[in-house]
């Protein structure tokens, strides 16, 4: 865990906010590579993470973008109204898990709103390293997407693309960006789930290969929970059975049986509680793992994922 202050608080575009970290003893942070995020602790005790969009070359700051959402569940709602300058937090060291793919032949970003934030960062350290690129950035208005200066304002402001709702001869043709996939060429997209399952899915239309598909998710769409149904869960350690009702998670359950599993997003999205199987099939419901990693039943995220069979054995 690492202690920070706040060092400014600045408005970056509507509902939009960033907030600029340095570390309280003045010594410099942990480094991190470009679409790295970092855990925040709030006050009242909730977990969230935001990617990190400043150049990963700084070691002095973080530079965090947060968008208050009307569904929030409390993390930004609690940094747009309690938070700033000169507030402590503490977060934790950075970890990636929305890599670049260093050497490849061009790589090309996509961004839908505050999805911005991690590839505005991917942005700048493939400029550095003279790399082939491109940029697309989507949002509702030009009001509503945030750092657009500091785009404009870039050396690799000419392979930036802005794409805004409120000017229709905008629009992203996805289809047309997507039409000529290549070996060593890859896709990065973050952003709301509709707008990154339509470059994803424009992307396998166009015959991109499925590991050539980069995204990270900001938030995981609603499950359908009216049929879920009770199910054991057994500890490989001790033999002990917890039986999971419908209306509760695996972590929930555990917890309340003295038996902590480390949570963050609770989503399904940061991988953070990601635990092994022994025995069983998991009903995979994150977003984290890829379909490969999870058509092999070997681990699951019980903050939100459940079973397909009777009774789950997890290395617990």
């Amino acid at each position: 865990m690492i202690d920070v202050v706040v060092v400014s608080r600045n408005t970056e575009a509507e509902d939009i906010c960033s907030y600029e970290l340095a570390s309280l003893d003045g010594k410099p942070l942990p480094a991190f590579s470009a679409g790295a995020h970092i855990d925040v602790h709030m006050p009242d005790g909730l977990v969230r993470q935001y990617s990190l969009c400043n150049h990963p070359q700084e070691q002095h700051r973080y530079l965090i973008g947060v968008l208050k959402d009307p569904a929030s569940r409390g993390g930004s709602q609690c940094l747009h109204e309690q938070i700033h300058t000169g507030a402590h937090l503490r977060i934790s060291e950075p970890r990636n898990l929305f890599p670049l793919v260093h050497g490849a032949r061009r790589s090309l970003l996509f961004a839908g709103g505050i999805g911005i934030t991690p590839i505005l960062c991917m942005a700048e350290r493939l400029a550095q390293a003279g790399a082939d690129f491109e940029l697309h950035y989507c949002a509702r208005s030009s009001t509503r997407a945030a750092f657009v200066q500091r785009l404009k304002d870039s050396p690799f402001a000419d392979r930036v693309f802005l794409h805004f709702d409120e000017t229709p001869h905008t629009a992203l043709d996805a289809a047309k960006v997507l039409a000529t996939p290549a070996d060593n060429v890859h896709l990065y997209v973050c952003g709301p789930g509709g707008f990154m399952q339509h470059v994803l899915d424009s992307a396998r239309a166009q015959g991109w290969q499925e590991d050539h598909l980069h995204r990270e998710y900001f938030a995981a769409a609603p499950v359908d929970s009216s049929n879920d149904g009770r199910f054991s869960v057994k500890l490989g350690s001790s033999g002990q059975v917890v039986e999971i009702p419908a209306d509760k998670t695996v972590v929930q359950v555990l917890e309340s049986h003295g038996i902590e599993i480390t949570v963050s997003c609770e989503q399904g999205i940061c991988g953070t509680c990601l635990t092994r199987v022994l025995e069983g099939e998991p009903e995979h419901r994150d977003l984290f793992l890829t379909e490969a990693e999870q058509a092999l039943n070997d681990q699951f995220t019980p903050c939100c994922s459940r079973s397909k069979t009777p009774l789950l054995v997890l290395d617990i």
